[in-house]
């Protein structure tokens, strides 16, 4: 045991709040899954619970086998990655079925095991590292925009497009997420104000399409265009019935909340281990534990800077803000969504909500950040000339 303890390096403290959010999963996981099992009628308790823990396991081997990488290896592996996700992404879109009721055009099925796999999450990580290899790329030059556009914007123009109709939140995200990180890697300010404003035109562009032709994209940007109209309606609506029971739960557990396991919501919620699980943990602890939740959250992005300003390259700066930063920022907003700050999204708690591909994705981008902050792993700092992909690949793998 302990000498397998002694193989886990990196920055200890980072595994410490993973470890602790991910123990503490288990308890309204088990207690939101009861919804599923009394209410709908599928499943068992103990079954959610067993699977929770096989997905929170795996999840732990992704960050254990990924933070033993050395950092600059994934600048290669993004060359490689890259296409791969777009033509992902591209068969995920062109999906028609549906999965368990939901829009398939977010998720694939993987043959044999029958597992599904949302590859947006997939594509989040991937396009964060690739951007941050870039502007590594450009450091120190003069750039013009005309010279970003192909290396830079265009696969994250297609990586955005390909996600926008089917999971407009997710979509933002990286939007936002890819314009802090080229801010904080220097890109010109005027150019990101330029990117801004196409994306706006363009976001606008095609929400009147999607409106004039209603059948352009079947029963993908209905469900996202009503719950901004929803958020935007200061009237309750049947679209509001989620955020209501949410704000009901919050409300009901009052400053040290109802006890574990005592929520009421839980059985109105269709959501309430996944999208919603903020609201039935402040139901069952309080505004207490909602404030200590979210003191975790901000202790890992504190972690994150700390780790990404100790980094001594400028790739492992910006990997470690491009992967970790977009963690924090989804578990503000799920705990947004659940007050109303923010419209229904369909993002999950990171490392608490119960789910596959999220839980894994964000274990690899925790596993990265460790990998940038483990010392053991780490061969000089040169960097290598990425004018050539041949030579990139052959020298960094």
């Amino acid at each position: 045991m302990f000498g397998f303890l002694n193989k886990i390096n990196g920055d200890k403290a980072i595994w410490a709040v993973v470890a602790l959010l991910a123990l503490f999963s288990f308890l309204p996981v088990y207690s939101a899954s009861s919804n599923l099992v009394y209410v709908v009628g599928n499943g068992t308790t103990i079954g959610y619970l067993v699977k929770h823990a096989i997905l929170l396991l795996m999840g732990f081997g992704i960050i254990y086998g990924v933070h033993r990488i050395p950092t600059h290896f994934f600048k290669g592996l993004s060359l490689i990655a890259m296409p791969v996700v777009l033509l992902l992404l591209l068969y995920t879109l062109a999906q028609g079925q549906v999965i368990d009721g939901a829009n398939a055009s977010r998720w694939i099925r993987i043959p044999i095991v029958g597992f599904t796999f949302q590859t947006s999450n997939l594509a989040a990580v991937v396009l964060m590292i690739y951007v941050a290899r870039y502007l590594t790329k450009i450091k120190d030059k003069t750039i013009t925009f005309k010279e970003s556009i192909l290396p830079l914007w265009l696969p994250v123009f297609l990586v955005i497009v390909l996600i926008l109709p089917a999971n407009f939140s997710t979509a933002a995200i990286i939007f936002s997420m890819v314009l802090l990180l080229c801010f904080i890697g220097g890109y010109p300010f005027k150019y990101l104000l330029g990117i801004v404003g196409v994306g706006i035109l363009s976001l606008t562009l095609f929400i009147l399409t999607a409106k004039a032709v209603p059948d352009l994209f079947p029963n993908r940007v209905d469900t996202w265009m009503s719950r901004i109209e929803s958020f935007s309606n200061p009237e309750d609506t049947e679209a509001d019935y989620q955020i209501e029971k949410a704000k009901i739960a919050i409300a009901t557990g009052g400053i040290v909340g109802n006890g574990a396991g005592k929520s009421v919501m839980k059985n109105f919620l269709p959501q309430s281990s996944s999208d919603f699980i903020y609201a039935i943990i402040v139901e069952e602890y309080g505004l207490l534990g909602g404030f200590v939740l979210m003191f975790f959250y901000l202790l890992l992005l504190f972690r994150i800077v700390v780790v990404a300003n100790s980094n001594g390259t400028v790739f492992g700066k910006l990997l470690v803000l491009g992967v970790g930063l977009p963690i924090v920022f989804q578990a503000l907003i799920n705990m947004a969504v659940a007050v109303e700050l923010f419209p229904v999204t369909g993002q999950t708690l990171p490392l608490i909500s119960s789910g596959g591909t999220s839980s894994w994705m964000t274990c690899l981008a925790i596993g990265i950040i460790l990998s940038a902050s483990n010392k053991h792993v780490q061969t000089e700092s040169e960097e290598i000339d990425e004018t050539n992909p041949l030579e990139v690949l052959s020298g960094q793998l």
